[in-house]
């Protein structure tokens, strides 16, 4: 396995660990109301995946 001969500095750390970015998770529009939802999961708004109900609404269109 391969060990470093020397130790990293801080600043070059940084410089290489500021690439690891992340990205939002596309999202995906309900075919029953039409709301934005992640893909391969219930509806938060109206509980529907795959033309089946399996949960009420997590939350509601006026939450505050």
């Amino acid at each position: 396995m391969a060990v470093p001969k020397r130790k990293m500095s801080r600043s070059n750390t940084r410089a290489r660990r500021s690439q690891w970015k992340t990205t939002a998770a596309p999202l995906a529009t309900c075919p029953k109301c039409k709301g934005d939802k992640l893909s391969h999961t219930a509806c938060p708004t109206c509980g529907a995946y795959k033309d089946r109900q399996y949960a009420e609404a997590l939350r509601t269109e006026h939450a505050g």
